[in-house]
Parts: structure tokens; sequence; C-alpha cells
């Protein structure tokens, strides 16, 4: 009996002790605390928790992708997908629902018309067609002989379909060239004469801007009427909408929990593991809200982890004013659900197909797209440790600088994770830590002994600073010209 506990018991280390040694698991792939220590001592400033866990976070999400991409898993189930596009679905029914509400205002707006069609405001559509930058005169000239073919077939009734059809402006043809409602020196001035020189309903000619070549349609004042009033009654809609917003907030009840700031604070410690906690925040009309809820409710948002940063260190008033803001967006959506606004088929079809667009476009740009994995290997575990030891090579790039980082977008994430299997092991992920600032400061004392004589000294200089861990580049600065 004796022999059979300590058989047992060394079983039990032996587990442990592989179970330690596993900073994370996404499907049948393991990150190691080796693998990570040494990924983390390619860093270029001091190493944290928090850049192992982007390391990690980054290598769980591009290890799913290629789990489903081995799997031929195109992750569009329709069901799994709505769920979890929750908070966009959400913020756009309310959105409705809002809109609906504006038209209750009684805002004058008879004269919108009249200041439209003078010009006061302008709205349009418009199929562009890119002339790269750099591009030789016989290059541009091929360019507007393409755009001169498309305008002869082009009229004020199919231009929609037209601009899908044809625009090469990035995420035009989704709108059918839809540029909104804009005001007066917001486009380049080729354009925005060119929209002026036409009667709203009318088609231009070609027009040539920085950008390439243009066909430009004016929107006519009923295809564009709720946004022309909101731009040229914008005081008096927003006095309306801080009115109706306080007396949502009456009516709804809003009653904060005694304990809410340091919940709210507890959750923001660590989003993930709060997904399923049931811990009321707050009680209103639309009923409790939880701290489950108000996770959800970050879905949303790109930057979540900072967000929950801020949320820990932020002045007690400053976390209850954002979970207010968070509670307005429930009483909202609950009167949307009261009065049955829901997405049209066209408007959950666009959401799907984006969905499914970017799963693809990110496989690709990892180079672990379906077709490729199953051009190379046959059965599904050969495709999986293809998938994953390409996940690998990119990861290696990345690190060294050598690739762009690909941003999983959080409801794509959600979805992964509630299918395919993910763990963490924090206290593994911790030990990487300490084991990279010893790799870290070998790989510096083998650079010191093998540098020249003549190498000047870098003691007391300042390392330039440098992302530790791929983060998604910063924006470009924005033009103070739209780009149509």
């Amino acid at each position: 009996m004796i022999v059979g506990v300590l058989v047992a018991c060394e079983g039990f280390k032996q587990a442990m002790g592989a179970h330690a040694d596993v900073v994370a698991k996404a499907g049948s792939q393991e990150l190691t605390v080796g693998r990570l220590s040494a990924l983390l001592s390619q860093a270029k400033v001091p190493v944290t928790g928090e850049i192992a866990k982007a390391i990690t976070n980054i290598w769980v999400d591009y290890e799913l992708l290629g789990n489903a991409a081995a799997h031929n898993d195109s992750l569009n189930d329709p069901k799994m997908v709505n769920d979890a596009l929750w908070p966009i679905i959400s913020q756009m029914r309310a959105g409705k629902w809002h809109d609906v509400v504006v038209k209750t205002f009684h805002i004058d707006t008879a004269g919108s018309e009249a200041k439209f069609n003078a010009g006061e405001v302008l709205a349009a559509r418009h199929i562009l067609f890119l002339v790269p930058q750099g591009a030789t005169p016989a290059q541009s000239d091929s360019v507007r002989k393409v755009a001169e073919g498309v305008r002869a077939q082009v009229t004020p009734a199919n231009f929609t379909e037209m601009a899908t059809k044809y625009t090469q402006e990035p995420g035009g043809a989704q709108r059918g060239g839809d540029l909104g409602v804009f005001t007066k020196g917001a486009m380049v001035p080729q354009f925005e004469q060119a929209v002026e020189a036409i009667k709203p309903g009318q088609v231009s000619a070609l027009v040539k801007t920085q950008f390439g070549y243009h066909i430009i349609r004016r929107s006519t004042y009923s295809e564009v009427a709720p946004e022309v009033a909101s731009r040229l009654n914008g005081p008096a809609l927003q006095t309306a909408d801080s009115v109706y917003i306080t007396q949502l907030e009456t009516a709804g009840k809003i009653q904060f929990k005694p304990t809410a700031v340091a919940t709210i604070k507890e959750a923001a410690k660590d989003l993930d593991a709060h997904k399923n906690d049931k811990t009321v925040i707050a009680t209103s009309k639309a009923g409790d809200f939880t701290v489950a809820r108000l996770t959800r409710w970050l879905e949303a948002f790109q930057q979540r982890e900072d967000l929950g940063k801020k949320l820990q260190t932020a002045p007690d008033s400053v976390v209850l004013s954002f979970a207010k803001n968070v509670l307005r967006n429930e009483l909202v959506l609950h009167q949307a659900d009261s009065a049955k606004i829901e997405l049209t088929p066209e408007e959950s079809k666009q959401l799907q197909t984006r969905f499914t667009e970017v799963i693809v476009q990110s496989q690709e740009q990892l180079g672990i797209s379906a077709k490729s994995l199953a051009d190379s290997a046959k059965t599904v575990a050969e495709r999986e440790k293809l998938a994953s030891a390409r996940v690998n090579t990119y990861i290696d790039k990345l690190m060294q600088q050598q690739a762009g980082f690909v941003q999983i977008p959080p409801p794509l994430e959600e979805l992964m994770k509630k299918k395919y299997t993910v763990t963490i092991n924090q206290a593994a992920m911790d030990k990487a830590v300490t084991a990279s600032a010893a790799l870290k400061a070998k790989a510096d004392s083998t650079r010191a002994k093998n540098a020249p004589p003549t190498e000047v000294p870098m003691g007391g200089m300042q390392m330039p600073q440098g992302a530790p861990a791929p983060a998604a580049p910063a924006p470009a600065p924005k033009s103070t010209k739209k780009t149509p």
C-alpha cells in the first residue's frame, strides 16, 4: 500500500511539474515557459507581467485561428457569431431606437431642405479609381480610361450598385460609395467644387483629385434628411437629447449597490475571469446590472485591457460615471426590446459577411489559411502541427519587427475561446518572466564580452524605447481634409 501511495505521489509530482511548465494551451497546442521566456527576452524594455500576458494572448489568438483553419472550421455559425457580436448588435439596436426617439423631439426643420439645396451642408456618394502615389503619367492615364468606361454606364438610378462594384475606396464598397453628410471644407477642394457644381440627384463628370479619379452623385434631401437635420439643428438636438437622457435615468430608477465601485475595480483586474460573475452592481428598470453584464459591454472595446487598468486606479466618481453610461445603454436597449427594434436582414448579413472577411484576412496574413494548410498537409493532426509552426514563425518575426501585428477583434477572440479549449497558467507565466530576465542578462553579458575594443561603451547611455510586445500600430495623423 505504501509503495502504491509513493508511486501515485510521484505521478502527481510529474503531472504538476509538466503543468507548471505550460503557460497556456490553445486547442491542442501548448506555450511552454521556455518558449515564452525566449520571446520575452527579445523585448526592448524591461519585461513585466503585463508584457508577458500580452504576448501570451497574441499566441492564444493566433493558435486558435490556426486550429480553426486546420479543422476547416469557417467559424461562421450564425448563432455563435451573433452571440459574439452581441455588444455591436446591441449598440446598433440602441442606436436605431434612439433615431426613433429623435423624431419625437419636434425640432423645427422646415428650412432644412432649402438650406441643403443651397449647399450649407453637402452629401454625396462616389466611385473612386485610385491612382497610386508616384504613378507615371501613363499609369494615371490608364486609370482614367478605366474610369471613363465605367462613367459611361453610370446613372443616378444604378449609382449605388455601380459604386459597390467598382469603387476602390477602402470600405467604400460596403457603403455603396456613401460619404454621408459633410460641411464645406471637409473635402479636398476639387471634390467639393464638383459636388457643388451639380444638383441633388445628378451625377458628375469624371473628377481628378490627389487620390485619383472620382464619379460623384450628389445625394437628394430625402435620402439624407435625418442626418441633414442633425447637422443643421445640432444645438437644439443636443438640448433635446440631454432632456431625454435625464428622463431616461429618472424613469429607469438606477440604484447602485454600496459596494459597486469596489466590485467593478476588483473585476477590472481580470475581466475574463468575471465573464460569468453574477454579482449585482446596480438595479434599474432594465433589471439587475451584474459584473457579467458589464464585462459583456466592455467586449466592444478594442483596448479592453487598457480600460480595465484605468478602472482599477480611477477615482470612485469616475468609475460610477462610467458604469452609469453603460447603464444608459442598458435602458435604451430595454426600450428597444419593448419596441421590438431589430436589425434588418440586410444589416445582419453585412455583419456576418464582415465577420467572415476578418477571419479570412487574418488567417491569410498569418499564412494559415485553410487552403494553404490543406495544400501541404493531409490529416487534421498534420495541419494542426503545420499551423502552429507557422504561427510561431510569425510571432518570432513579429518580435523582431519583421512582420506586422495582426489585430484579432474582440468578437472573434470571444467566439474562438468559447468554441475551443483555452487555459492560462499565471504561475507558469510568472516563471517565464523570471526566466527571461536571466536570458536577457546572459545575452547582454555575451554582447559586452564580444564587443570590439573600439566599440563605445553602452553604460550610461539611454537605449531607445521600443514596443516590447507587438501592439497595434499607432493610427496615422489625421488630415485636416476628409478623404473622399
